[in-house]
């Protein structure tokens, strides 16, 4: 039923949570791959060097740690298993992936290390599901 799943992770427990499902949802679909992504946002140009690379080099950091987090919750998924770390706005970049990458589903955490913004103008979850080419499974 699901072949191509996308998990979206960014380090909060749900988000583990839902690699767990999502590695779960794999096993039990047979899917043929399972895609991973991080996104973050943009670092302004206005930082200047040297912090610039600094913001740069430690939100690299982070994302790749996140990353890692979430290969190991399906690791033993017997699918391939791909990962992303993008930069921009996050919910358009997931939406963004699942069409290019005609994903069959989202599988995302219901809460994330979101900020105040974020609770003001809705939820990233909810800009996914409202947007999303493709079912999404929210995990809490």
């Amino acid at each position: 039923m699901f072949n191509k799943i996308l998990l979206a992770v960014d380090g909060s427990e749900h988000a583990l949570h839902a690699a767990r499902v999502a590695a779960d949802l794999a096993r039990t679909m047979n899917a043929k791959e399972l895609r991973i992504v991080t996104v973050y946002d943009f670092i302004p140009a206005y930082l200047g060097e040297p912090n610039m690379q600094f913001a740069i080099n430690t939100r690299m950091e982070e994302a790749n740690a996140i990353l890692q987090n979430a290969v190991k919750e399906a690791e033993k998924t017997p699918c391939e298993i791909h990962i992303e770390l993008l930069e921009g706005p996050i919910a358009e970049a997931i939406i963004n992936v699942a069409t290019t990458r005609k994903s069959e589903v989202i599988v995302m955490g219901s809460r994330g290390l979101g900020t105040l913004a974020g609770l003001l103008l809705g939820s990233t979850s909810q800009k996914v599901v409202a947007h999303a080419p493709c079912p999404v499974l929210i995990v809490r």
